[in-house]
């Protein structure tokens, strides 16, 4: 199977099944005499930990990250970092009723039409376990990044209720299982998931990242553009159907004179007067924060009868059993904020590349 490298000059290249033995990554291109070690990993890696409330999948997973190569003496080498973490809590005999069936919405056909033979223990490599290994090259990316660069995320919807911008506070996002900026909008959250939960339904939400302290001139025109890659590497998350950088779909309702971002020097300094363009013109950043949102359909996994097809080509209904997230999109906060912070760091790297600025890695 190939497609499971992503970046450039900071690349990284994950392995591993949902139900397997372990799961891991080699992260490439990280400069040399940057401190790292698992404590810089790990509080990442819990955020996105499943089983830590009623409101995600109840499988139990330490998701304890061990570094295996490209360190010593608590430094970075320059050399590719091997990282492994162990599955505990595999059950892949909750999917036995299933291995010969088809789930609606799921990339059980795709594959097996690709491959003629998938991994039906969790969907393999289709499952979201997979993103366990991209939040821990965001780690390290963030390391890359240094500590002016600061990437944040957030939901901002739950199926059709939608937060109110007015009442966005970041500390609220670390005091609810949501994420949510807005914790008026809590209880309704609750309320909707757990009316899905107990129908054994589900519902997609809406992510947004923002990531602060950008220095302007990253990103390469034309092919390689910072929003395009952006927008690649937010869509090649599990379950994602839509993309939006700074105003997004809504640039198309607006007049010319109301997109564009209007232009000051203040204080000897270029002020931006509002950010529709998401800190990205002609595909370099600007110095503004770098906005990104995401939309993340539904858990396809649902205990509800659907009509779907066997491997041999039967009409069937199939329901699935086992853990699932009722709203997979509550976990991807922390994979959106990862996914941003690997591209910035590899643009960082080919900017100073090609530019020679000079650059400190870890500051």
């Amino acid at each position: 199977m190939s497609g499971n490298g992503f970046g450039q000059l900071f690349r990284f290249t994950t392995w591993g099944e949902s139900h397997g033995p372990q799961i891991g990554c080699v992260i490439d291109g990280v400069p040399p005499r940057i401190p790292l070690s698992e404590t810089d990993i790990q509080p990442w890696l819990d955020r996105r930990r499943p089983g830590q409330s009623r409101f995600t999948t109840q499988r139990k997973e330490d998701d304890k990250v061990t570094i295996v190569s490209g360190v010593f003496e608590g430094m970075t080498t320059g050399t590719p970092i091997a990282l492994i973490i162990f599955n505990q809590d595999a059950r892949g005999r909750d999917y036995d009723a299933i291995k010969d069936r088809f789930r609606p919405g799921h990339a059980d056909f795709a594959y097996f039409t690709k491959y003629g033979i998938r991994d039906y223990r969790g969907g393999g490599r289709a499952s979201a376990r997979e993103t366990t290994m991209r939040v821990a090259a965001g780690a390290i990316a963030r390391k890359v990044l240094g500590n002016a660069v600061e990437i944040r995320g957030a939901v901002v919807q739950i199926g059709p209720h939608g937060i109110d911008r007015e009442r966005w506070d970041w500390d609220s996002v670390g005091r609810n299982p949501f994420w949510s900026p807005d914790e008026q909008v809590v209880a309704k959250w609750e309320r909707h998931l757990d009316a899905a939960r107990k129908a054994g339904s589900s519902c997609g939400a809406v992510i947004e990242i923002v990531a602060s302290g950008v220095p302007a001139g990253l990103g390469e025109p034309v092919y390689d553009r910072l929003d395009a890659d952006l927008a690649k590497a937010l869509m090649s998350i599990n379950a994602v159907k839509g993309v939006e950088i700074g105003a997004g779909f809504k640039a198309a309702t607006m007049a010319g004179e109301e997109s564009g971002d209007e232009m000051r020097i203040q204080d000897g300094a270029v002020k931006f007067l509002s950010n529709h363009a998401g800190g990205i013109l002609g595909g370099i950043s600007t110095g503004q924060e770098v906005v990104a949102r995401f939309a993340v359909k539904p858990t396809s996994s649902i205990r509800i009868a659907r009509r779907g097809i066997t491997v041999g080509g039967e009409n069937v209904e199939v329901a699935t059993q086992g853990r699932h997230d009722p709203c997979v999109g509550i976990r991807a906060v922390p994979v959106g904020e990862a996914m941003v912070a690997c591209v910035l760091a590899d643009h960082l790297l080919r900017h100073k590349a090609q530019c020679g600025e000079t650059f400190t890695p870890g500051v």
